[in-house]
């Protein structure tokens, strides 16, 4: 038989997916023994599925609970449930990129989040960099205000509404509510104005796939929804990419439509921006002004594609991460008797009568307003899942007592880090066990340096979240203002149904709400 027959034959053909998973088996043996999932050892599948699923936080939570700190997820790709591995992983030294999973979030073209390549992060995120500077932040806060006076507005409304039909209690999904809030404020910080959605009460943004194409319209929220997921899951196995529309499952079809959607919706509105008469072009300080402003070391501005790229960035960022914390910090402070007390006691002595939405400077460094943020942030863990990282060219690193070659992809898992006993509940109190939410372990007097170390909801090192004190400020300013203007009842049962994208996302929140007597004394939103 001559050697094409023989690659030609149906033998041949059969055993090539056999030789495709045992190839990277054999090939990362200094990983062999680390265990794991069996199918994670032979094949991107494992992990694949998971995502698929919606759990892979969970299930690589369960799997660490199962083997010990070190897993291996996939083929060449091991978890690493250990605090001392963050600083080495996610190192400001070394050479270590990011791993191809990256690849799968491209949309027009690589952004500071899926820039794989070190010198040219460096320079997009110098470029990006002031966007995000003290000043800068100081001016996006009137833009935030604007849409939380929305917010109550529309609150106000439905509780009015709810007492002159006879019932105590507005019942409504406050996820939905969330979501609205989060895309006006970074539409509004990103794109030079909101996208509608409280004053309207729906989901819906402009499209347009290139900037001479006719406008369409997309329920923003569900697109970025299933392009997080989709995104996520193929970028467990980027190479399918390519091929993804054409997958039976619908899940990958839809999800390809939705990430071509969430880009239509960033040239839609950066089109609508750089066409703008220049005088009002001059008036906004927000995101995509900064952004436009922003110059590499070699004094070059972004392109419209590029800019489009790093505001889409930005609306991704500052969207779903927003919309999911406040949900979950609603359900927390609900859900554990006496915190939401608390904490109105705190904002209702801070904030002058009268004041809707309270400055910035006002709440900013109430304590017990930072105690919850950050037990909500821990708790929650929005990005839940571990980033991951290749060892650099060279000799390796050890970790956890085992050596990883050049090549090895690594990660820290947040989700199983924040939620480690050893680490939030040293000595065995069972008001601090990881579980409960207890805001008082961020008290200075529990607070240990290894917690300190652990907490990475905004990731770590270089390329660590960019706009996480944007991010600090707008929980502050929305938590403050909810709770100090409303009173709620939980209406939801049992545990807050999550499903994982890249981040992971309430299901939904029931929630009864109604004007606080305090909150009485406060002006309309309108006024």
């Amino acid at each position: 038989m001559g050697l094409t027959s023989l690659l030609l034959s149906p033998y041949t053909l059969l055993l090539l997916p056999i030789i495709y998973y045992l190839l990277p088996y054999i090939r990362n043996r200094a990983i062999r023994d680390i265990p794991g999932p069996k199918l994670a050892a032979f094949s991107n599948l494992w992990l694949l599925y998971q995502c698929r699923r919606g759990r892979r936080y969970l299930s690589v939570d369960q799997a660490h609970k199962k083997f010990g700190p070190l897993v291996r997820v996939q083929p060449d790709h091991v978890s690493v449930a250990d605090p001392e591995a963050i600083g080495v992983v996610y190192s400001h030294t070394g050479g270590w990129l990011k791993s191809d999973y990256y690849d799968a979030f491209i949309s027009i073209q690589r952004g500071l989040f899926n820039t794989r390549d070190r010198a040219e992060h460096t320079r997009k995120r110098k470029t990006v960099s002031h966007t995000f500077s003290a000043k800068s932040i100081g001016q996006f806060e009137q833009y935030m205000t604007y849409n939380l006076q929305e917010l109550v507005k529309q609150w106000d409304r439905i509780s009015s509404t709810a007492i002159g039909g006879g019932g105590q209690w507005a019942e409504m999904d406050c996820l939905h509510w969330f979501n609205y809030l989060a895309f006006d404020i970074i539409g509004d910080l990103a794109f030079g104005a909101p996208f509608g959605m409280l004053s309207k009460g729906r989901d819906i943004a402009e499209v347009k796939m290139t900037p001479n194409s006719p406008t369409t319209y997309a329920p923003a929220i569900e697109v970025l929804n299933r392009r997080g997921e989709v995104s996520g899951t193929i970028g467990c196995l980027p190479c399918i990419k390519p091929y993804a529309k054409y997958l039976p499952d619908s899940f990958f079809r839809n999800g390809v439509r939705a990430v071509e959607n969430l880009a239509g919706i960033a040239v839609a509105r950066v089109n609508a921006r750089l066409e703008a008469p220049d005088e009002e072009k001059g008036r906004r300080k927000d995101l995509l002004a900064r952004l436009m402003e922003g110059k590499d070391e070699n004094g070059n501005k972004l392109g419209r594609e590029e800019l489009t790229a790093e505001a889409l960035t930005q609306l991704i960022a500052g969207s779903d991460t927003t919309s999911n914390t406040s949900c979950a910090w609603l359900y927390w402070t609900l859900k554990t008797p006496g915190v939401m007390e608390r904490l109105q006691k705190e904002l209702d002595a801070a904030i002058p009568d009268g004041v809707v939405v309270p400055e910035f400077e006002t709440v900013k460094d109430l304590p017990y307003l930072h105690k919850v943020i950050n037990e909500t942030l821990r708790i929650h863990s929005t990005s839940s899942l571990g980033l991951p990282r290749v060892v650099p060219p060279g000799s390796g690193v050890t970790i956890c007592n085992h050596h990883f070659p050049q090549g090895t992809v690594l990660s820290v898992p947040a989700y199983t880090i924040h939620h480690s006993p050893v680490i939030w509940n040293p000595n065995n109190d069972p008001t601090f066990e990881p579980e409960i939410f207890n805001p008082d372990r961020w008290d200075e007097k529990h607070l240990t340096e290894k917690q300190k170390g652990a907490f990475i909801p905004f990731s770590y090192g270089p390329r660590a979240c960019v706009g996480r004190n944007v991010a600090e400020m707008e929980l502050a300013l929305i938590f403050a203002s909810v709770a100090r203007r409303y009173e709620f009842v939980l209406r939801e049962e049992g545990k807050l149904e999550t499903r994982e994208g890249f981040l992971r996302k309430p299901v939904r929140c029931l929630v009864g709400m109604k004007r606080r007597r305090g909150g009485e004394m406060g002006v309309d939103a309108g006024g």
